[in-house]
């Protein structure tokens, strides 16, 4: 419960008690039951642009209740994400290794989708909208941004793992093939069975500040970590090392990534 939603709820719930409606009566205009119409007035719930948009029409807010949404959009990111996203934004190289899903940098929008539809606990149509387009927001930015370097370590599990059905991954892999073709972006292919011990260990990424200093990601399913210090760094530095000596080259991965789509 934050306090944009109690506020933005409390405002549904004035202007809807001005026009003597009632719950049910917002609710049947607004596609929800009256419960939920509660939730969201009680702030229990993010009050969303559905019912927002339906609650300015019904009560002649003239736009006042639309105003509300710009404090209550969701989340770009998972609050843990933060400090990742900011030094992602300014890094002169970026170095990432994934042993289960395709990196964010290189989905494709109907890839994200698809991750983000079966998220647990499950998000509103509007958080994943909102993340599906922050996130193409930062590929859009990769792209441009020509004087850093990005390289992404695969493992073959997450290519043929079917997130999303046998489409989503034919335009996922074709994706990675266009990705592959930028000056500033290598895409390599970890093999199964050219797997090393350290590429079992779960996913990171290591990133160079404008300060030249380096920096390390590892993240898991409910834990992240950015870590600075030399030691730990150097260690995670080390293992990318490994991961990448035994992956293919990026000419090799391209032929890999053909021939895995051909089979879809």
């Amino acid at each position: 419960m934050t306090e944009a939603w109690r506020y933005g709820g409390n405002q549904v719930r004035l202007w809807r008690t001005e026009a003597g409606k009632s719950r049910e009566e917002l609710g049947a205009e607004s596609n929800y039951d009256a419960e939920t119409v509660k939730s969201m007035e009680l702030g229990r719930r993010r009050p969303t642009m559905q019912l927002l948009r339906a609650a300015d029409q019904m009560f002649g807010a003239a736009g006042k209740l639309l105003a509300v949404a710009e404090y209550m959009k969701p989340e770009p990111f998972p609050k843990r994400s933060e400090e990742f996203m900011a030094a992602e934004a300014e890094c002169v190289a970026f170095n990432s290794y994934q042993p289960l899903l395709i990196p964010g940098l290189v989905q494709s929008k109907e890839y994200m989708q698809a991750l983000m539809n079966d998220a647990a606990p499950p998000m509103d149509a509007e958080t994943i909208e909102e993340r599906v387009s922050r996130r193409l927001k930062r590929q859009e930015t990769m792209v441009r941004r020509i004087k850093t370097v990005y390289g992404f370590i695969i493992a073959e599990g997450a290519l043929r793992t079917q997130v999303g059905g046998t489409e989503v991954m034919r335009r996922q892999l074709d994706l990675l093939l266009e990705m592959g073709e930028l000056r500033n972006v290598f895409v390599q292919i970890l093999p199964t069975g050219r797997a090393c011990g350290a590429a079992l260990h779960g996913p990171l990424v290591l990133l160079e500040t404008p300060e030249h200093k380096l920096w390390a990601w590892v993240e898991g399913q409910e834990t992240s970590a950015m870590y600075s210090t030399p030691d730990k760094v150097s260690a995670l530095t080390q293992t990318h090392g490994m991961i990448r000596m035994s992956a293919l080259s990026t000419a090799e991965s391209a032929e890999f990534i053909k021939r895995l789509a051909e089979e879809l």
